[in-house]
């Protein structure tokens, strides 16, 4: 009885220095070897113009990406905003519990390595017929016996497979991380968009009125040339119809932003019947004027679904060693420590006690061909994963060239949009004056006024893609998670 325990624990260090891992070793794949994102260079900086969001914007290389980059558009109502979002969205939360999931799921593999241990007592109550001899030396035929034990379980990794299913389960809590970094990086993009795209319908709004002024103050002026003969009733009707169409204009875009009110509403986990606060103008929104441009190696280390990717291509390349190792001889130890008796107070005695050690080697010797195809589909499995890891590369250098050239030409079209905005606005300004002396008819006033209103709703699209794009450049070079405070940094190694 003394020395068991001692044979034990030398058969479980034996059976550790000889345990090997079977299967594939997870290797980090390499970056993609670019030197840049964009096949043409870019400009040192973009074209600028007069106006909100009219500032020239410039890409600084190796630039680092803060963890709350949305302070950078410098509005408080926005920050307050992305915070209530972080703290209380759903599927914020949601991926936060799948994350503890995947981590309690990887520490009660780890109890693997550890032998199991059970305790049991089970008191029975016999009867021997009489033309059978007792089994006690009583000779008693009815008698009870209390029996109480300790069993110890013990499998031996010796090819690793157990060692291999917690790298795979760790590997799926890595994924789970990163798919969490990737809920607050796409929802805090969300709402910044979301904030944008109300500003460009505030905005889109506020012109289309200013522009229902305009036609009704034309519209009086025909009127009054009518009464004294100047122009015809058909050109004020025309004026009439003009001016009922710009205000048909408004119920879809107040559709628009009531909606987009519900999205925010949304994003920030409450109630589009509960009170919003915050409003956004395009006014009062900051255009970032310095833009990070990482290094494209970088890109890999910085966008959580390349992390993510990665993370379950490391957990397909461990169940192909669980899946290997199952088609391998599996050896376990066990032992029994206990006593019977049919008495209580004679259970612990030394006469009641009794033990038992055991090892079992088992062998798979035919099962139908079932283990070596697990092992081919776990290996087919690492193939899609490995194709998947590398899609997900491709994406993520394509979001950020698209993020690119969409800034470079966003500045182009908003100072063509600012430069025909002030032309159609001149223009309309002089064929109501000429309207006005009766030197240009109705017609030019309407062509004027058409034309003026597509430049300024195009002005206020234009500037409102400059910052929606900007924001999607922080999303695309991912965010910054790695520069939040440590105890947020939940995807960091």
């Amino acid at each position: 009885m003394k020395t068991s325990p001692r044979r034990v624990a030398c058969l479980l260090a034996l059976s550790a220095t000889a345990a090997c891992m079977v299967g594939p070793d997870f290797r980090r794949p390499d970056a993609p070897a670019a030197d840049r994102f964009t096949a043409e260079a870019l400009p040192a900086t973009t074209a600028s113009t007069e106006g909100e969001g009219g500032a020239a914007q410039g890409f600084v290389k190796q630039m680092d990406i803060p963890g709350q980059w949305w302070n950078l558009f410098h509005s408080k109502p926005l920050n307050d905003l992305i915070a209530r979002a972080l703290a209380t969205n759903p599927d914020v939360a949601a991926a936060q519990a799948a994350l503890r999931s995947a981590q309690e799921l990887a520490a009660a593999q780890r109890g693997a390595f550890l032998p199991g241990v059970d305790a049991s007592f089970n008191p029975t109550r016999q009867s021997v017929p009489s033309a059978l001899s007792s089994p006690l030396s009583s000779a008693s035929n009815v008698y009870t016996l209390h029996t109480a034990q300790v069993s110890v379980g013990y499998t031996i990794d010796l090819f690793g497979g157990a060692r291999r299913q917690l790298e795979s389960l760790t590997a799926q809590a890595d994924y789970q991380r990163f798919q969490l970094e990737a809920a607050y990086l796409t929802l805090s993009s969300n709402v910044v968009a979301a904030a944008v795209g109300e500003a460009s319908l505030r905005g889109q709004i506020a012109a289309t009125r200013r522009l229902i002024e305009i036609q009704e103050q034309s519209l009086q002026l025909l009127r009054r040339q009518f009464e004294v003969g100047q122009v015809a009733e058909v050109d004020v009707l025309a004026q009439e119809a003009a001016l009922a169409q710009t205000r048909m204009a408004l119920p879809p875009l107040n559709k628009q932003l009531a909606w987009q009110r519900d999205l925010l509403a949304r994003l920030a986990g409450q109630l589009p019947g509960d009170a919003l606060e915050a409003q956004f103008e395009l006014g009062s929104l900051a255009l970032p004027q310095e833009l990070p441009l990482s290094l494209p190696s970088q890109l890999v280390e910085q966008r959580p679904d390349v992390r993510a990717a990665e993370a379950l291509l490391h957990s397909a390349t461990a169940d192909v060693g669980v899946a290997v190792a199952n088609r391998l001889p599996n050896i376990t130890l066990s032992a029994n420590v206990g006593a019977v008796a049919t008495q209580l107070s004679e259970l612990f005695t030394s006469d009641a006690g009794f033990w038992a050690l055991a090892g079992n080697v088992t062998q798979p010797v035919f099962q139908g061909g079932a283990l070596l195809h697990r092992q081919r589909a776990a290996e087919a499995a690492l193939d899609a994963a490995a194709a998947q890891y590398r899609g997900t590369v491709l994406t993520a250098f394509q979001n950020v060239a698209d993020t690119l050239h969409a800034i470079e030409c966003d500045a182009d079209a908003l100072r063509a949009a600012a430069d025909a905005e002030r032309a159609a606005g001149r223009s309309l300004e002089i064929s109501r004056n000429q309207l006005a002396l009766g030197e240009v008819s109705y017609l030019a006033l309407l062509n004027a006024e058409q034309t003026y209103q597509q430049a300024v709703m195009a002005k206020v699209q234009a500037a409102a893609n400059r910052y929606a794009d900007t924001a999607a450049l922080f999303q695309a070079l991912g965010g910054g998670w790695w520069n939040r405070a440590a105890g947020e940094a939940l995807a960091r190694r």
